[in-house]
């Protein structure tokens, strides 16, 4: 395992899905610019355009790369950067120009700043532009009892109900590990954006996209919302285990913890087959899914009696070979440098960088990493020049600010 290669990944196909979709990504911190890498690593061409304090995420850390946190570069590959102060009307001029020929304009301010600055999306951008898809990213969206409310992926973790059902009675409601709530909303941004450009193809207009973490960790809340609505009952902490599957849970076994998931009847008999206790599957206790979950601390007793001076990694080796889910738990070290990560291309590099690969793969526009995180303002200079500023005006606007350089304190 230790010692895998990380498969280099090429940088020079200008091609993907996405290949001549245009995005200014005004976002900052996790689901907006974990969308845009996305729509960047399929070849959308991505202009992160940060404040002038820069995306906040560069100082998540440690650990850094040259002053930028690793927080920040997990989800900024794929894209040039610059900086803009919208706070002046000559920044947001320049906004205007970058938004000549863009497909997309994503922001996560809070609702009200841009129509603060004479950019909503009604009054002026859609008039503006007629095709331009904007979608805004906010905690909870402008109206209701919550509405123009910050929002952090924790704090809508735990008020979207997704503590009270993780973690164990001795641990009590539990943030989830991974930032599900910033990730998810991130995925169903991007969803929404490629629903956008597909409907346009048939109207010719844009449209605006009203993303909120709220609504996405609602969305992400099954079977837990199901259950509540069909059973009466509100769920509560599962720990590891399924709160309708048994078993579907983590055990203890002489060499590793374990993950077994029997989705059905058959493969809870043959599970006990495999592991030397076939009768197990007939005891009146366990022979439906119903009484498993009846009895959980009954099946668990027996399940690591039977697993006590077994080696975990090669049971679960054996399980799946004979078609039943089941794996070791392993670390983050483990897992990068597992041979299957590096069959599926999920750990790449290029240059310096070193991250999690592409998990969609298609056949003939495969995505790929072209460009490491940029460091902050990197491509200031190209971009205006593009988008048809002399050197002259260019000089200008870095010297007066408006195009910030290096990050303000």
């Amino acid at each position: 395992m230790a010692g895998t290669r990380v498969r280099p990944v090429s940088s020079g196909s200008p091609f993907g899905a996405l290949a001549g979709l245009k995005v200014v990504d005004l976002s900052r911190v996790l689901g907006g610019p974990y969308c845009t890498q996305i729509l960047g690593d399929h070849g959308a061409a991505i202009l992160k355009v940060e404040p002038p304090h820069g995306d906040e995420t560069r100082d998540w850390g440690p650990p850094f790369h040259e002053g930028d946190a690793s927080y920040y570069i997990g989800v900024n590959r794929n894209k040039r950067a610059m900086a803009l102060d919208l706070g002046r009307e000559e920044g947001r001029a320049v906004l205007l120009r970058l938004l000549e020929g863009a497909d997309v304009l994503l922001e996560n301010y809070r609702p009200g700043t841009m129509e603060k600055w004479g950019l909503g999306y009604r009054d002026v951008l859609q008039q503006r532009y007629p095709t331009l898809i904007h979608a805004r990213i906010s905690g909870f969206g402008s109206e209701g009892a919550y509405g123009g409310f910050p929002g952090y992926d924790a704090v809508v973790q735990a008020m979207a109900g997704m503590f009270s059902v993780n973690g164990t009675r001795e641990s009590g409601p539990t943030r989830l590990g991974i930032a599900m709530v910033d990730m998810g909303t991130g995925l169903y941004t991007a969803l929404g954006i490629l629903m956008a450009v597909i409907e346009r193809q048939r109207s010719g207009l844009g449209q605006y996209l009203d993303m909120t973490l709220y609504d996405s960790a609602i969305a992400l809340m099954h079977p837990h919302v199901a259950n509540y609505y069909l059973s009466g009952r509100v769920p509560g902490l599962t720990g590891n285990a399924h709160p309708n599957l048994s078993p579907y849970d983590k055990f203890r076994t002489r060499t590793t913890e374990i993950f077994v998931a029997a989705g059905n009847n058959r493969t809870f008999s043959r599970l006990c087959s495999e592991i030397g206790v076939p009768g197990l599957a007939q005891d009146p206790r366990f022979r439906d899914n119903r009484d498993r979950l009846a009895h959980p601390e009954a099946l668990r007793e027996a399940l690591e009696e039977a697993l006590a001076e077994v080696d975990g990694f090669a049971l679960c080796e054996r399980l799946l070979k004979a078609g039943l889910p089941a794996g070791p738990v392993m670390d983050t070290r483990e897992v990068m440098s597992h041979p299957h990560t590096a069959t599926r291309e999920m750990a790449v590099e290029l240059d310096w960088y070193r991250g999690s690969g592409i998990p969609i793969k298609l056949s003939r526009t495969p995505g790929e990493v072209r460009r490491t995180p940029p460091s902050f303002g990197a491509h200031a200079r190209d971009i205006l020049s593009e988008h048809g500023y002399s050197p002259e005006e260019i000089d200008a606007l870095v010297r007066d600010g408006v195009v910030p350089e290096s990050r303000r304190v």
